[in-house]
């Protein structure tokens, strides 16, 4: 029996065919060809970029598993995982790592839920039958993660108070109700294009045990590693009450604005001391966990490379901008101003140029109507295609099946309903 095709190889050989055909209809062909080494070039160097918080997150994420954290946070939101993902078996780490992963990504982590959602991807290519092949658990993985579930889009928030929006934080709502519609669409997508024959099985899995060499010392050191765990925690919320206490005035901004500052470094913390109290060797796992992360960010390069030159000459072309004047009688009877247009185009294929247009809109008016828009778009929609590049990427994935398919249909109703919500959230 022949084997199909990937829906992305025909995706890609498309683009960079209409890239090369409209390049020599418009004399673009110069822009082209510079687009095509610079793409390459900037894959590589945002791969390299990667190795860092790849090295560090996936470093934590192993002394968490180590400390039997993930397996308490699993069981914690198991039901719900149970009946999105049926057949991952209880206390598989790939359960606990996806939680992690849409967890930071609702808080608008980015560059944290990457190299979880990777490691959570390559704990579900542990128990796939079929290597190479995606599973019915990667394709809602990845589809829920291209719906960009977000509670905070604190990039967003941040662009707009930089460029001066009277109340940069009215966006959180909208994009709220937003990323619910496009995750809800996704999982839909992803339960209905399945053809539930790639039944994803562990024979004779067990929860790895905790290592009982430490079970001795545990009642010696647990009162002293507690006593520090709350005199951290004391010393933190002091400092936060006396940052808060000094500030002339408390806005909701000013808030989320310090909430972003300290996330990150309070959870790196709070990480390690999980790890501690439970006798974890924190440096010796971190250590670890980073060359995992080194080694995952190198296999992913040529996914990058592939994906970011037939976007890169896509663009050059002048093949977005065709489009964008093809489909604009479209976009102006649904309601979408004209500007906003390309970054609903570029958004599924470019992060980095989708963050360009909006800071631009943005910058431009930051009180319009097109400037909310983008706002809501940007922070409530996800690049799909890297995603799939670097996640599938990294577990190996040749042969996507119907992602490619839910994650686009996610796009287009997050699109969708950030148009029709900013135009009811607007003039409130």
């Amino acid at each position: 029996m022949k084997e199909r095709t990937s829906p992305i190889n025909m995706i890609w050989l498309v683009m960079i065919l209409i890239s090369v055909a409209v390049a020599a209809f418009t004399g673009n062909m110069e822009e082209v060809t510079k687009s095509s080494f610079d793409s390459a070039k900037s894959a590589v160097t945002l791969a390299l970029g990667l190795i860092g918080a790849m090295a560090l997150w996936l470093g934590l994420m192993k002394i968490l598993e180590a400390a039997g954290a993930l397996n308490v946070i699993s069981k914690m939101i198991y039901p719900v995982m149970k009946k999105l993902f049926p057949n991952i078996p209880e206390g598989h780490p790939a359960l606990s790592a996806m939680i992690m992963n849409i967890s930071a990504n609702m808080l608008g982590l980015g560059n944290a839920a990457t190299p979880i959602g990777i490691k959570a991807m390559k704990e579900l290519d542990e128990i796939n039958p079929q290597k190479g092949t995606a599973t019915d658990s990667m394709v809602l993985f990845l589809a829920i993660n291209t719906s960009s579930v977000t509670i905070l889009p604190l990039g967003v928030i941040t662009v707009r108070a930089v460029a001066g929006a009277s109340a940069p934080a009215s966006i959180i709502i909208p994009a709220i109700l937003a990323t619910v519609f496009s995750t809800t669409a996704a999982i839909i997508a992803a339960k209905f294009f399945s053809d539930r024959s790639n039944v994803e099985c562990v024979k004779d899995f067990k929860p790895e045990k905790a290592d009982e060499e430490v079970s001795g010392t545990k009642e010696k050191t647990s009162f002293y590693k507690l006593s520090v765990f709350f005199i951290f925690s004391a010393l933190i919320i002091t400092s936060v009450a006396i940052n808060f206490a000094n500030a002339d005035v408390i806005t909701f901004d000013s808030f989320f604005k310090a909430f972003s500052n300290w996330l990150i470094p309070l959870l790196i913390a709070f990480f390690l001391l999980a790890g501690y109290i439970k006798n974890v060797k924190v440096y010796e796992i971190l250590t670890e966990g980073a060359k995992e992360g080194f080694n995952t960010t190198v296999r992913i390069i040529p996914f990058m490379v592939a994906i970011f030159v037939a976007i890169g000459m896509f663009r050059a072309s002048g093949a977005l901008d065709m489009f964008t004047y093809i489909l604009r009688p479209l976009t102006d009877l649904a309601g979408m101003p004209a500007d906003v247009l390309p970054l609903a185009l570029i958004r599924p294929l470019s992060g980095s140029g989708s963050f360009g247009i909006m800071s631009e809109i943005i910058t431009n008016n930051p009180d319009s109507l097109s400037s909310y828009m983008a706002s809501i778009m940007q922070g409530s929609t996800e690049t799909t295609f890297y995603v799939i590049a670097v996640y599938f990427g990294a577990a190996g994935i040749v042969r996507t099946r119907h992602v490619i398919k839910a994650a686009l249909l996610a796009d287009f109703v997050g699109i969708a309903a950030s148009v029709i919500l900013a135009r009811i959230f607007f003039n409130l």
